[in-house]
């Protein structure tokens, strides 16, 4: 061995668990998805999933069954049993993804299972409220993983997408603070804002005219995202505007239903769950995110890569607004429920065309400095600390808890 080559960093093997490995999943799939191809160059890459839908050279795929999809959380804990037997032994790092106990890497894409049920409340309603845990073996189940995942065992690191999931994360588990990490989401490149020609193109793709103003919204969970408060907006907006919605199409027919009965069956586009989401971007003219939990909202990030001016809540609903400035990278929407905000910014955005101008140029600007080439190497020097703790504590490999 020469002596450049033993400079080189170490291949680590690193198992990732994820139990949706597709790009048409939500922002923890996409999150993903993009460290895994980012870093499958470097690394030895494993991904154990249940559903995949995803090729990447170099990444090895280990399909994990699934006897039961229902109850869910059933389903959870035979993927964590099944996933821990898979890699106990033999990996540098396993980075789960998911509400499991094993792993050295743990990345947060949702609030915990324990504030949820628990925060705010005091005296009879607290009492109630673990009665129902004590007697719901979902609620149990769900709580016994999830506290063993932020235990601090061994070199655990836990990651947060931004900094706003922290008080809640400290409120549930404060003795997990020593472990946690900020590693935000990224964009794989800055697109830019599409041409006219790219626009045209893209809106006969996907079947939306070719003239007007398109609000683009993207997200599976359309109630937690804020696709009604978005229809009640359209109502105030002229008839030139359209909104094209793209996501898991399981929530179309009631949300048709709420459209018909405003009128605007001529001004809503559902579109479906698409793979690739690029075409939508360049469709649009403004993206809109009213959403009332998002731990980051990659898609806010994603369309203004693509140089689309954004109105997204506020920081208290969506961890992107914490590193977003109103009216200049930025609309940001304070309360995610407040129609007559959205429909204003959105007014703005059609009729002022030199704000429109300032907030593309913000958001190129700010997309520029959150690209995945950069963050994922943030992610890459997590890997090899936990690495090199796990091999100072036992002089050797031992099983991944």
């Amino acid at each position: 061995m020469t002596a450049g080559a033993s400079l080189e960093p170490k291949r680590l093997r690193v198992a990732v668990l994820n139990r949706q490995f597709s790009a048409t999943g939500g922002g923890a799939e996409r999150y993903s998805i993009a460290l895994v191809e980012h870093l499958a160059a470097r690394h030895d890459i494993h991904v154990f999933a249940q559903h995949i839908d995803h090729s990447w050279p170099g990444v090895s795929y280990h399909k994990v069954a699934q006897p039961l999809k229902r109850p869910r959380w059933l389903n959870q804990l035979w993927y964590a049993t099944a996933t821990w037997w898979a890699t106990r032994k033999g990996f540098d790092v396993v980075h789960s993804h998911e509400n499991s106990w094993h792993g050295q890497v743990q990345t947060v894409h949702v609030l915990p299972v324990k504030y949820n049920l628990l925060h705010g409340l005091r005296g009879m309603q607290l009492a109630m409220r673990w009665l129902k845990i004590i007697t719901s073996p979902r609620l149990l189940v769900y709580l016994a993983l999830e506290r063993s995942r932020f235990s601090l065992r061994g070199s655990r690191v836990i990651v947060l997408p931004s900094k706003t999931l922290m008080p809640q994360m400290l409120e549930a588990y404060p003795a997990c603070a020593p472990a946690i990490e900020v590693i935000t989401p990224g964009v794989d490149k800055v697109w830019g804002q599409a041409t006219p020609l790219q626009k045209v193109e893209a809106r006969r793709q996907l079947g939306l005219p070719e003239a007007d103003f398109c609000i683009l919204f993207v997200g599976n969970d359309y109630r937690k995202k804020g696709l009604s408060t978005l229809i009640q907006a359209l109502q105030q907006l002229p008839g030139q505007c359209f909104v094209a919605v793209v996501g898991n199409p399981a929530h179309v027919p009631v949300f048709q239903s709420q459209v018909k009965s405003k009128g605007l069956a001529q001004r809503v586009f559902f579109l479906g769950s698409i793979s690739d989401v690029v075409p939508a971007y360049q469709a649009a003219d403004v993206l809109a995110h009213p959403t009332h939990e998002d731990t980051f909202a990659m898609v806010v990030l994603e369309a203004m890569a693509h140089g689309l001016p954004v109105v997204a809540s506020g920081e208290r609903y969506c961890g992107i607004a914490a590193l977003l400035t109103h009216e200049a990278n930025a609309m940001v929407l304070e309360d995610p429920l407040d129609v007559q905000g959205l429909s204003t910014a959105l007014a703005r955005l059609q009729q002022q065309p030199d704000l429109y101008r300032h907030l593309s140029d913000g958001a190129l600007h700010f997309a520029r400095q959150h690209q995945w080439t950069t963050l994922a190497l943030q992610q890459e020097n997590s890997y090899r600390r936990v690495a090199q703790r796990a091999q100072s504590q036992t002089g050797s490999c031992k099983p991944n808890l």
